[in-house]
């Protein structure tokens, strides 16, 4: 099914409006291949979430067109156990913050709103489609600590987040903040946070290889093995066979 583009100037501004807009793309089908994509067994996601069966892509041209939504009604949509209520709050917020003309007061809110209310921003794909702008965006020109501070937390999704920001450092060509998470990560017990680690390791490489083979040739014999697979990806085959034999 093709998706549906919301005429903008339409809109009513609100949770409320974007929820009842949202309802009307609901398919069970699309429900079905939720249940089975995101294997939605207790304890998967945050306690309490729902699903309601909207395609992805729909979420997010809905999100385009409310992307004048008020950081206060974001934050009422971020409220409800929908999770593509949830993700269409996050869509939003990445959309705002990436936007030129949005200022710089606006970026702040969104940032605190994302901080503030991390408890509903639980699953890998809420923090994936929004840390990079909300969060890494507003914070390259400021100190960083609180990234390091969500690296040492007990919540996953905290700790997901401090690497995932540091996708925009890496646009950026600054490599440190995600060396130095990844190194606070490296004895992680969660699959999840092995491979967001992983992941944005390999990300350096594309900037900066040599820095990753320096931090490989330091923890590669200790990291997790899926922090390891994900992080020389990109390598050839002799390389990856090398820094996989460190660990025997």
């Amino acid at each position: 099914m093709a998706l549906v583009k919301i005429p903008k100037q339409t809109i009513n501004l609100t949770a409320a409006a974007f929820i009842e807009q949202l309802s009307a793309f609901q398919s069970n089908a699309e429900l079905e291949k939720i249940y089975r994509y995101f294997k939605t067994e207790a304890g998967d996601y945050g306690a309490g979430d729902e699903f309601m069966g909207v395609r992805m892509g729909q979420v997010f041209e809905m999100a385009k067109a409310f992307i004048a939504m008020p950081v206060t009604e974001i934050e009422r949509l971020l409220e409800s156990p929908v999770h593509e209520h949830r993700a269409g709050a996050v869509s939003i917020m990445d959309f705002q913050a990436r936007d030129k003309k949005t200022s710089e007061g606006t970026k702040k809110a969104l940032f605190e709103l994302y901080i503030n209310r991390h408890d509903r921003i639980n699953s890998w794909d809420l923090v994936d489609r929004s840390a990079c702008f909300v969060v890494g965006s507003y914070l390259f020109d400021k100190p960083r600590d609180i990234l390091y501070e969500l690296a040492q937390s007990e919540n996953m999704w905290h700790r997901r987040t401090a690497i995932v920001s540091t996708s925009f450092f890496i646009r950026k060509g600054d490599l440190t903040p995600t060396f130095g998470i990844a190194e606070l990560l490296l004895n992680d017990t969660e699959d999840l946070i092995h491979k967001a680690a992983g992941g944005w390791l390999r990300h350096t490489g594309t900037k900066g290889r040599s820095r990753l083979i320096s931090f490989l040739e330091m923890h590669a014999a200790t990291m997790p093995r899926t922090m390891l697979r994900y992080a020389i990806e990109h390598f050839d085959k002799s390389e990856r066979e090398y820094y996989l034999g460190l660990k025997k």
